[in-house]
């Protein structure tokens, strides 16, 4: 993904025992859960949704589809000990929180009032930072913080991990409700000086949940982003280039409705080098009447034919990371929910979306983009705050 999040898992996950799987030691001052992988499920009308401490992270969201069968449409693992192995392997990020800062920083540094960081480049070979280093929050032991049947809040103390400046505590508070929705709300704080900060859910998506053919992959799945007539251009390696583009006349126009494979083998090279599919930050350009960060607008509309299910999103960020799994190759089984033949299904190359709500990638590092108000936080500003509500219905 640029970050969007790439399965970095184009290869076959080898096991590794449960004994030798460790989560990353955290410094905290209070206590932590004893089991970061124990699973808290809630639920509402329509709606049930599974998560763990470990990346604050989504592994399994049930809707009904147009049959009123409920379908897992997140894509994960069903034995949680498997988004440590997979960590330790390709990395695919299912489902966490991701950060300190989301997606992806050039050369792994950046200034901030005159004081320069230098963080861990992890990805690339060594050119540039992908989602908060070498151990993000994707890889931290979250602390529940309350639990009830409808909602899950979860919170973490950043002491300044991989060597970004200051001390911040973030707040992941997840809530399903009649609708069905779920809305996941963000908030972060910092403690003592300035740092960038710019979280997101890295969410793995099929609204067909692999119930036949078609619904394998999202090349049948019809999108529509109406907010998003510009994109942030990026190099071979999904670094911004710092030109913006426009979408029209591209395949990245997804202004209006469009089924995802309609144009995506037109789009070469633009999710970096020899990749065909998406890979893209596209930036959030909200109506006069409406705001900058209001939430009363979906800024993105998904929908398979397969199961009828479409998904409205809303939010208060500035762009949307679309990536289309061009990189898997089918040898990662999806979970056991979503296995509804004699065979075992697997996840293809295009056969999930992953939305990641956010500010402009690379930003921090632009500032003729004039973002820093959304990416740079201090002990006197505002909250960082990231706010999405997942809307689900059935097509008509």
């Amino acid at each position: 993904m640029v970050c969007g999040g790439q399965v970095r898992g184009a290869v076959e996950l080898p096991y590794v025992p449960a004994s030798a799987l460790f989560v990353p030691p955290i410094k905290r001052s209070y206590a932590q859960n004893a089991d970061p992988l124990q699973k808290y499920t809630i639920s509402a009308p329509g709606i049930n949704a599974t998560f763990i401490p470990y990346g604050a992270r989504l592994t399994n969201l049930y809707v009904n589809d147009k049959n009123g069968d409920p379908q897992d449409v997140a894509l994960g693992y069903d034995d949680a000990a498997d988004y440590l192995r997979d960590d330790q392997t390709v990395h695919s990020y299912y489902g966490p929180i991701v950060g300190r800062y989301a997606n992806r920083i050039k050369n792994g540094t950046f200034t901030v009032q005159g004081a320069t960081s230098q963080i861990p480049k992890n990805d690339n070979m060594g050119h540039d930072t992908l989602h908060g280093g070498n151990i993000g929050y994707d890889q931290r032991n979250w602390t529940v913080v309350s639990a009830n049947t409808t909602s899950v809040t979860f919170s973490l103390l950043d002491q300044a991990f991989e060597g970004f400046p200051g001390n911040i505590i973030t707040y992941a508070t997840y809530t399903v409700s009649a609708g069905p929705t779920w809305t996941s709300r963000l908030v972060s704080i910092p403690l003592d000086e300035p740092t960038p900060i710019m979280l997101a859910n890295h969410l793995y998506w099929n609204l067909g949940a692999f119930v036949d053919a078609e619904g394998s992959t999202i090349l049948n799945h019809t999108l529509q982003m109406p907010h998003t007539s510009r994109y942030i251009e990026i190099d071979n390696i999904g670094v911004p280039t710092g030109a913006i583009g426009s979408v029209d006349g591209t395949p990245y126009d997804f202004t209006s409705p469009k089924q995802i494979g309609r144009d995506i083998l037109s789009a070469t090279n633009g999710c970096g080098y020899n990749c065909t599919g998406y890979d893209n930050a596209f930036i959030l350009d909200r109506p006069r009447y409406s705001g900058p960060e209001a939430t009363d607008l979906s800024m993105l509309t998904l929908s398979s034919a397969s199961t009828g299910i479409r998904l409205d999103i809303y939010t208060n960020q500035q762009s949307l990371q679309i990536y289309t799994c061009d990189n898997t190759n089918g040898t990662i089984p999806v979970k056991g929910s979503q296995q509804h033949g004699q065979n075992t299904t697997y996840v293809e190359k295009y056969g999930c979306i992953v939305i990641e709500t956010q500010q402009w990638i690379d930003g921090i590092n632009h500032p003729e983009w004039g973002q820093d108000q959304y990416q740079i936080y201090t002990v006197d500003s505002p909250p960082a705050v990231v706010y999405a509500r997942y809307d689900f219905s059935i097509l008509n």
